[in-house]
């Protein structure tokens, strides 16, 4: 499977940033890319006072190399970047392995 990863530092982002950030995601970002065409399925991680990130799977190439050039070319002025407040200090595309299921589920949620 074709993974991107967009990470952020927090280490100089403003304190509440993470609230900010998952409001953001509840609101506006789960909508945009939930059934997105190409998108196998997107993540959003945080590790507050450390990284905000966003992890991708793509269905094909294309797919992932058209979201990875378009977002590079505007990722200074993502809104990530401008609520965090610097861009992103990774843009990665990597491999995944493999994906499991747990005995109960996946949940696809704008907020956990």
């Amino acid at each position: 499977m074709l993974g991107l990863t967009v990470r952020w530092s927090l280490v100089d982002a403003a304190e509440g940033v993470e609230e900010e950030l998952a409001t953001y995601v509840a609101e506006t970002s789960h909508a945009r890319f939930t059934g997105m065409s190409g998108l196998r399925f997107k993540t959003w991680r945080c590790v507050p006072g450390e990284w905000f990130e966003g992890c991708y799977v793509f269905a094909t190439d294309e797919a992932r190399e058209e979201f990875q050039r378009s977002f590079t070319a505007g990722a200074d002025e993502s809104p990530g970047s401008r609520i965090i407040g610097s861009s992103p200090v990774l843009i990665e595309a990597c491999d995944i392995v493999a994906v499991a299921e747990g005995w109960d589920g996946f949940v696809a949620a704008p907020r956990a």
